[in-house]
């Protein structure tokens, strides 16, 4: 699909007020189906329950969702797209975490065992559905410029991505620009970051296994040392690839698990480590797996072990679109000022919404969560993860104002 030119038309700056507030009635009702998704959390291609909710009220407003062919996950266009200019879609993230909910102070909590929306994409699902309806009550107005899809995805957590799949099922057939959040919990509620260029980073799994003969702990000459070999994977590797990579390129292998032996008077003879390899650079990413295999085999040789690796392919780097992120700016600004948009850094956290980037021009900001004065850090992917609900307002209006303005834009000429 090929991308749009960088030429759109500003739009006037003494435009009347967008419309598309979101009523109170909505606000309280998000809320509640926020709250409920927090407490029904499914995994990611186990999103059933969550696409029969979000199907449901899109269908109680008169649209017309498709459920995605893997079963879970949905597309809705608000209007009627007629082949010219392509459509902007509004994409969510619907799938949760496998980790217990740690919060003791809330009505929601996970009702599901070790199992916790923890990174916000049930923020994600109300704000783009709550888009989708203000969306179509003004195109009922006609007051909605161009149609608008929403993308509810599947799976966002599960490497290489619901992402893939949900391309590959035609999710961008007529879409031109996509567009999407993540809850931030540095940011204050009522702001949201924005970052051209890269915002976030790739990143992969990464398994290593070492065998080697084993033996007694008295006489480890005469055997492959397997928990010395590991230990110094563990450590060299990094190493050598900090010192092979190009600094800039912001490598990090980093591992989160190491496995080997069962009694303290035997060298085992099979080790295992898992991790991950996250990078800020592109082309890096690219050169990683080949970088990472040398470093290993090195390693691996000079101690006489056998080694196998499963280098898991993730996610490459979110790169937002510069005049995407313009109009995010624009959109946020329209609704709350110029001074609730916030330079915002890129993280070393990977986000499958890359893999539309590959496709079309699009942009990703950082929603902000946190509540007003609260210093309690509530960091993704922790059991103990919660958010200041206003954010969910927030989302909406600013995603209503995007699709209101870029609907109102002159096209690119060709």
């Amino acid at each position: 699909m090929s991308r749009e030119s960088q030429t759109l038309q500003p739009v006037a700056s003494d435009r009347p007020e967008l419309p598309g507030k979101l009523p109170d009635h909505l606000r309280t009702e998000l809320i509640a189906f926020r709250r409920d998704l927090h407490m029904h959390p499914e995994l990611g291609h186990q999103e059933f329950r969550t696409t029969a909710a979000i199907k449901a009220r899109l269908e109680k407003a008169g649209l017309r969702p498709r459920v995605l062919k893997s079963g879970t996950g949905l597309i809705c266009d608000v209007g009627t797209w007629d082949g010219g200019r392509p459509m902007l879609a509004l994409r969510a993230d619907i799938d949760a975490l496998p980790i217990p909910d740690t919060k003791t102070h809330v009505s929601y909590r996970s009702t599901s065992p070790d199992r916790a929306h923890a990174c916000g994409h049930d923020v994600h699902t109300a704000v783009v559905l709550g888009a989708g309806l203000v969306l179509a009550e003004l195109d009922r107005q006609g007051l909605l410029p161009r149609p608008v899809r929403l993308l509810f995805q599947p799976a966002e957590e599960v490497l290489p991505g619901g992402a893939t799949d949900a391309i590959e099922s035609g999710v961008l057939d007529g879409v031109g620009r996509i567009v999407a959040v993540h809850c931030d919990p540095r940011v204050d509620a009522g702001r949201i970051g924005l970052r051209p260029g890269p915002i976030t980073s790739a990143c992969d799994r990464l398994e290593v296994t070492l065998t080697g003969s084993g033996g007694h702990t008295a006489r480890p000459h005469l055997t492959t040392d397997l928990v010395t070999a590991a230990a110094r994977v563990a450590v060299d590797a990094p190493a050598l690839l900090a010192r092979r990579m190009d600094a800039r390129s912001g490598m990090s292998v980093t591992w989160g698990r190491i496995e080997a032996g069962h009694a303290c008077n035997v060298i085992p003879m099979h080790a295992e480590l898992s991790g991950t390899v996250r990078c800020l650079d592109l082309a890096a990413w690219h050169e990683a797996p080949d970088m990472i295999h040398a470093a290993i085999d090195e390693i691996a040789t000079m101690h006489g072990a056998k080694f196998e690796i499963n280098h898991v392919r993730g996610v490459p780097p979110v790169v937002n679109d510069p005049v995407i992120t313009e109009l995010l700016r624009e959109a946020m600004a329209a609704r709350r000022g110029a001074e609730s948009v916030e330079d915002t850094e890129q993280s070393l956290g990977g986000e499958d919404f890359s893999w539309y980037l590959e496709h079309v021009p699009g942009a990703m900001a950082r929603l902000g969560v946190r509540a007003p004065g609260d210093t309690a850090k509530r960091d993704l992917h922790r059991g103990d993860f919660d958010v200041d609900e206003d954010a969910i307002a927030v989302g909406v209006e600013f995603f209503t104002a995007a699709a209101l303005i870029d609907g109102r834009r002159t096209p690119p000429s060709r």
